[in-house]
């Protein structure tokens, strides 16, 4: 069967679109960007409190006294779980990119209505982007706008668009065509068939196409942290890929918590704009205790009150907010890997004691160079050169600029644990069933997966296995279950890395050298980098660590205090004063 290079067409489009399409690409990032970022800075400025209690004044007027309490009650525990800020970015970006789907979706569904042909063109269009990974809208957003919140704004507009779209048609469509007809007859013209007949009864429905794109745009959010867009999607990927369930649970909760506030206060929207649904409710809650429980104040007392508290939360911000950092900022992405986390960290500390505004953003690895590439990232600690990260160094080298070395020695490699007979890779060749037939990988973007799999395997002979990608918390998480259960496991490793004072493990001689020679960690900027920042690029240059300098520190950041990484960088620089004095010297 002929083989259809689709990967190489589409590349070939994504990469012209990007290089002749930059201005209107940088145009649309700077507006949606402008915007992402102002809705969040208005929403995290004023004291949590105060907005909490103004957006459930909303969910009162909407829903009555019971659901606004609760609503109160729900943010108040997304603040006691320390991600009031995180809720707050992510609402922004909820907001900005479901308002985006539609105005893009209700307008469709409308024409799609009422031109049948429309409807025929625009229906296999919005199978396709309903049936699409989420994670491939990532892919070209990435391209064409660059790391942030940009791209997942635009992901997910485009994610969330098909619900609006089908609701909105689905409304007009079950509309009587006996009432249509009538109006007609008595000379009224389309459009106001359109808004004084059509849209009003069909609203209940496109107002649950509104909620369905809410919810859908949430879910897309949270994913898009994986590509730097703030908030509790990022809260989530990081504790996915650092296997922290304690962090996970909060931001997850946090999550459930602001999605059932916005489905709640989108569907009470719907009732209160549409007569029928609203006559409804107002006679259900006649009487009783529902009654109390049900009471929404009339709409004058509730948009006083509204712009009461929304005044009083305004000046509280302004007054909260004037003592933001005034330093340069610098953006630094970092990769999941122990000693990336554990050095970001520590450069990050002491650059702000120099008084720089230093932004962490957690990408992976594809991304990451991309990011630095398009100047999205300025630094990134940990580039394993000349052979892990080659892939990714020499398709952006020309955009990219080789700060130093910083780490000698540093290698890759198979490991088991210290009791194993296996002493070499060689001693794995027809020993699969031993190991479950698996090497448990890492991330399946890292450069060892890469090595492993189209170098290491067929060197010795190792096809009976299978590589599982996974995370490198993940594979941790299973070194340490089967170390436990004394029961067989190969995992990929490298060094430098905390596991090997941590577990009973021990690295397999490699004596094919189908691993290659010993890696470096370079320190990678964007082009410019040392030009905008001559003081922190000399810094840089002269850093080296070896290992007993390194490891304590992966320990106190990574294992000793993962919610609090300043924390541990703080403990290791009381115990290493003297370099410290020389980072920055």
């Amino acid at each position: 069967m002929p083989r259809i290079h689709l990967g190489v067409w589409v590349t070939d489009a994504v990469d012209f679109l990007t290089k002749h399409g930059r201005p209107v690409f940088g145009a649309i990032s700077d507006v949606v960007g402008g915007v992402v970022h102002g809705l969040s800075h208005l929403l995290t400025a004023p004291p949590s409190l105060a907005l909490a209690a103004l957006i459930a004044m909303l969910c009162w007027w909407l829903r009555g006294l019971l659901a606004g309490v609760l609503t109160f009650v729900g943010l108040l525990a997304i603040g006691t779980l320390g991600q009031w800020d995180a809720a707050m970015e992510t609402l922004a970006l909820v907001l900005v990119a479901s308002l985006a789907a539609l105005l893009v979706g209700i307008p469709l569904g409308i024409l799609s209505a009422r031109i049948p042909s429309v409807g025929a063109v625009v229906r296999p269009v919005l199978d396709l982007m309903q049936t699409m990974p989420a994670f491939v809208y990532l892919i070209p957003a990435i391209s064409f706008f660059g790391l942030g919140e940009v791209p997942g704004v635009v992901a997910t507009m485009i994610f969330s668009i098909p619900p609006g779209v089908r609701l909105t048609e689905l409304g007009i469509k079950q509309v009587d065509k006996e009432m249509v007809e009538a109006a007609e007859a008595f000379g009224t013209p389309s459009a106001r068939v359109l808004t004084r007949v059509q849209l009003p009864l069909a609203l209940p429905t496109i107002m649950t196409g509104v909620n369905q794109v809410i919810m859908l745009s949430l879910s897309m959010v949270v994913i898009a942290g994986m590509v730097g867009a703030a908030g509790l999607g990022a809260n989530v990927f990081a504790a996915i890929t650092q296997y922290d369930l304690g962090a996970g649970a909060e931001s997850g909760v946090a999550v459930v918590l602001l999605a059932i506030i916005l489905d709640r206060m989108t569907g009470a929207l719907g009732q209160r704009l549409a007569p029928t649904a609203r006559r409804h409710a107002e006679r259900a809650a006649q009487g009783g205790v529902s009654s109390v429980l049900r009471y929404r104040p009339r709409p004058a007392m509730a948009l006083s009150g509204v712009v009461v508290f929304a005044l009083l939360a305004t000046t509280l911000g302004v007054a909260g907010s004037g003592g933001g950092g005034k330093g340069k900022p610098i953006t630094i992405g970092y990769i999941p890997w122990d000693e990336d986390v554990a050095v970001t960290q520590l450069w990050k500390t002491e650059l702000e004691k120099k008084g720089y505004q230093v932004t962490l953003k957690q990408v992976d690895i594809g991304p990451m160079f991309a990011g630095l590439g398009q100047g999205d990232i300025d630094l990134y600690l940990d580039a394993w050169l000349p052979a892990t990260h080659a892939d990714y160094y020499n398709k952006y080298k020309d955009k990219l600029q080789d700060i130093g070395v910083w780490y000698q020695n540093a290698s890759m490699q198979l490991a088991v644990p210290k009791n194993d007979p296996a002493n070499s890779v060689a001693d794995l060749t027809g020993q699969s069933a031993r190991y479950k037939g698996r090497i448990v990988g890492i991330e399946p973007g890292a450069g060892e997966m890469k090595i492993v799999k189209n170098k290491v395997m067929p060197a010795y002979g190792l096809g009976d296995y299978k590589l599982m990608e996974s995370s490198t918390a993940a594979m941790l998480a299973e070194l340490n279950r089967s170390v436990q259960s004394n029961q067989p496991i190969v995992v990929t490793l490298w060094k430098p890395h905390w596991a090997y004072s941590k577990f009973p493990i021990k690295v397999l001689a490699d004596p094919k050298k189908a691993f290659g020679s010993a890696e470096q960690a370079h320190v990678i900027g964007r082009a410019g980098f040392s030009k905008d920042f001559p003081e922190v690029s000399a810094w840089l240059k002269r850093f080296r660590m070896s290992d007993p300098e390194l490891f304590p520190l992966e320990d106190l950041v990574i294992n000793q205090n993962k919610n609090e990484p300043a924390k541990g960088v703080a403990e290791w620089e009381k115990q290493h004063p003297d370099f410290v004095k020389r980072m920055t010297a």
